[in-house]
């Protein structure tokens, strides 16, 4: 396992709820990872931890291959991969994602 690998799967399994996104929070760098951001502000997610992962290339081509998901952001809960903004609004809206993200 590479050292971008082995720090992507410290975090995942390190924190309650990981979204790998361009940009902060704060300031998101695309319209997904801003969307995602909101997806999970409106769950009401307290325990959030987030990666910008423009600011480390190893992170950004690693979370990629982690998952074996193309595309950023990517969110991760309780360890396991849950998907991009796009799964992340079906979710939300099926009603599924906001009692994983309070558990």
């Amino acid at each position: 396992m590479s050292d971008a690998q082995q720090r992507i799967a410290d975090l995942v399994k390190g924190n309650h709820v990981v979204l790998f996104m361009k940009g902060t929070a704060q300031f998101p760098q695309c319209g997904f990872s801003g969307r995602a951001i909101q997806i999970l502000k409106a769950c009401g997610a307290t325990d959030l931890k987030t990666v910008n992962v423009l600011e480390d290339d190893g992170i950004r081509q690693g979370i990629k291959d982690y998952a074996n998901w193309p595309t950023i952001p990517q969110l991760y809960v309780n360890g396991e991969f849950l998907g991009g903004s796009d799964i992340m609004m079906e979710m939300y809206e099926s009603g599924e994602l906001q009692p994983l993200l309070s558990a």
